[in-house]
């Protein structure tokens, strides 16, 4: 490993993030990672990274049924007509947002 690569790891893990487990939790956390043979910290921040990924995405990501599917992009296809209200929220949008 060169020093410009030392160096790129280094910046890579300038933060902390610390917290307490009970002791349960730590001899669960430790024997994992010592099935995986990787270092406790290692195994920790891959699990964590992998569960915050795992929490965005199904946050993110919208999951229609086959009806609701049918509803939308016929919507986008023929769309309705604006009537008041959308208007009104159109006007009131234009109102609030600066361009």
């Amino acid at each position: 490993m060169t020093a410009a690569t030392r160096r790129e790891g280094q910046a890579a893990r300038d933060e902390r993030l610390g917290f307490r487990i009970d002791e349960e939790t730590k001899a669960l956390i430790e024997r994992a990672a010592k099935l995986e043979r990787r270092k406790v910290t290692d195994f920790c921040l891959t699990a964590l990274a992998e569960a915050a990924r795992r929490t965005i995405a199904e946050h993110e990501t919208l999951v229609l049924s086959d009806r609701d599917r049918a509803v939308f992009f016929d919507t986008l296809i023929n769309p309705p007509r604006a009537n008041e209200k959308l208007r009104t929220a159109f006007a009131e949008h234009a109102r609030r947002v600066a361009r």
